[in-house]
């Protein structure tokens, strides 16, 4: 393996600023080999047991990268889900995609682990989407460790003083603080000494991504469904009941009925109309294809329509001419589609965060082309949604009541 120019030169600054604070961020845009980079930092730290945690999907990825510096350093890599199995010590922690300890004002349960047990210790964070809602989400990222200059603040709402604009909110029934003004010149100015970045374009990457929309029309029967449920906000199935007695519910099951699935009051679910996945089926049928999915029914949907010709397992989608379906979520992240011939949505989430860490999972330096399929369903609110989380912006309730 001989790592890129680039990769070396900041490998040599991580390691410096491990030197200086026993801290720093590889803010590093996807494709352009962080977790490479993050490892040989660790090898010129000289540190011996390392924890790396990410996620379950990326395990495989990162093991494999690990294989070029085994004989450096002993890596645990587990999942977060996984950290109450841990009991042995370690000289260094790597938290992969660290924005998911980014959450506020209330801290994720995880984060307080973390920070308990591993707080102390020196700390790698990885992630290019360090704020993708707020540039809050980088306290708990930075509060993490306890050799940074934030830890002089208790929790995030005595941080919040200091660098958040707050302002209220009304629901139907209170009103509640929103922390999402907060300053990033001023956050800056504090913590940008602890982050390198580096993009795809000073990585000499030329790889275009162009984006298609299909459409697809439901059955008759399955808009009026959609219709009565919307008007009555409620539909009454034999022996179980598809309620919508609010507007986040209602959203949510107009979007899964859209989805062409729908989960029942009971928890029960069903899959309303199969035209979607034989469309995708006939569509690509000379072609290997990765399929986002967004709920659970619908990867039963999937494997209903292509067979034995789909998998949900990345190394039997690497090895054989199978197709694969993965959630949004779990497989946005850590993980490299270059084995696809395309990228195609089943369904669109709601979340900025998924649309553009999962759109840049075909990017590599040697591909120079990429397609996305879009594939709505006719009469939704999909190109709504999709614009919305274009300008990076979640799809919320309010946008909802809008359209």
């Amino acid at each position: 393996m001989k790592l890129r120019d680039y990769q070396i030169k900041l490998s040599d600054q991580a390691k410096e600023k491990l030197d200086l604070y026993k801290f720093v961020i590889l803010s590093m845009e996807v494709r352009t080999w962080k977790t490479y980079t993050c490892l040989e930092a660790i090898k010129k730290y000289w540190a011996k047991k390392i924890l790396f945690l990410t996620k379950k999907k990326a395990i495989h990825s990162i093991e494999s990268d690990y294989e070029h510096y085994k004989n450096n350093f002993d890596c645990t890599i587990i999942n977060y889900e996984s950290l109450h199995k841990i009991k042995w010590e370690f000289d260094l922690v790597v938290l992969d995609e660290s924005h998911w300890i980014s959450s506020f004002p209330k801290p994720w349960l995880k984060y307080k682990s973390i920070k308990r047990r591993f707080g102390s210790l020196p700390m790698i964070l990885l992630s290019w989407t360090l704020s993708t809602e707020s540039y809050s989400q980088y306290f708990h990222q930075i509060h993490v460790n306890k050799h940074t200059c934030w830890n002089k603040y208790s929790n995030f709402y005595k941080w919040a003083v200091d660098f958040v604009k707050v302002w209220q909110i009304k629901t139907s029934y209170w009103r509640a603080n929103c922390y999402k003004k907060a300053n990033y010149e001023k956050i800056m100015a504090d913590v940008g000494k602890y982050i390198i970045t580096y993009t795809q374009k000073e990585a000499w990457f030329t790889t275009s991504i162009e984006e298609k929309i299909l459409y697809v029309k439901m059955k008759p029967a399955t808009y009026e469904i959609i219709g009565k449920l919307q008007k009555d906000k409620v539909v009454e199935w034999t022996q179980e009941v598809i309620l919508a007695d609010t507007k986040v519910k209602e959203q949510q099951k107009v979007h899964q009925l859209f989805s062409w699935t729908i989960k029942f009051e009971s928890w029960n679910s069903m899959i309303i109309d199969d035209t979607k996945a034989k469309f995708i089926k006939e569509k690509f049928k000379w072609k290997k294809i990765w399929i986002y999915y967004n709920f659970k029914e619908e990867l039963k949907l999937l494997k209903s329509v292509f067979g034995d010709n789909l998998t949900t397992d990345l190394q039997e989608f690497n090895n054989t001419d199978k197709n694969i379906a993965l959630q949004i979520v779990s497989g946005r992240e850590g993980i490299s589609l270059k084995e696809a011939d395309y990228l195609v949505f089943y369904n669109i989430a709601f979340s900025a965060l998924s649309y553009w860490q999962a759109r840049d999972r075909l990017t590599t330096m040697e591909r120079k082309f990429n397609t996305i399929y879009w594939i709505f369903t006719e009469g939704w609110l999909e190109d709504k949604i999709y614009k919305a989380v274009l300008k990076k912006k979640d799809f919320t309730t309010k946008l909802y009541e809008k359209c």
